[in-house]
């Protein structure tokens, strides 16, 4: 009887001359062989810190050597981090979504002039009507109501984002601002 050690374990177990002349007997049980085939690694989620393991394939077609447990992790830190001016398709924010950028900044969304919160209709306006001008200061959130009141009727914002004073503006009839057109009743045959 011969007694070798676990290349995985190195823990001593017993032998049999035959398999160490056939080239077996290196691992204790199936168990440590099954683990010395692991060649890769432990690595850390960036995201939530959980451990997963990695091949050594893995490992090295990372380029940013940075690791995901799950698709919806890396998307959360891609989307973090090539945004904006960090993105390769980057056009000095002259294509950026709005309404993103505003919520991305923390500016509450709610209409500047009538306060109204329901987001559905909410819409991101250019306080000086320069659309290539996409600095947050330029930005504000009006609803759809404000928004076509400021470009057709103008009303103005003041500094604080607020209505200005009206009184300049000539009053308009509600039947001027929207022409219903008239329907006819006819009756129709039963």
């Amino acid at each position: 009887m011969s007694y070798s050690s676990c290349k995985f374990c190195e823990k001593e177990f017993h032998v049999k001359p035959s398999a160490i002349k056939r080239g077996w007997g290196i691992f204790c049980s199936s168990v440590c062989q099954y683990k010395s085939y692991k060649k890769g690694k432990f690595v850390k989620c960036e995201i939530c810190s959980k451990e997963i393991w990695r091949q050594p394939k893995k490992l090295e077609h990372s380029k940013s050597q940075k690791f995901f447990c799950c698709k919806s992790h890396q998307t959360l830190w891609r989307n973090h981090f090539f945004s904006g001016d960090k993105h390769p398709n980057w056009k000095n924010g002259e294509s950026i979504k709005h309404q993103d950028f505003l919520l991305r900044n923390n500016v509450k969304p709610f209409c500047r002039l009538c306060k109204n919160i329901d987001f559905r209709v909410l819409a991101v306006h250019y306080i000086d009507q320069n659309k290539k001008n996409n600095k947050l200061k330029n930005l504000t959130w009006l609803c759809s109501n404000c928004h076509h009141l400021v470009h057709h009727h103008k009303v103005k914002l003041d500094d604080n984002g607020g209505r200005s004073v009206i009184a300049a503006l000539e009053p308009v009839e509600f039947s001027k601002l929207v022409q219903i057109p008239s329907i006819s009743h006819k009756a129709t045959p039963a």
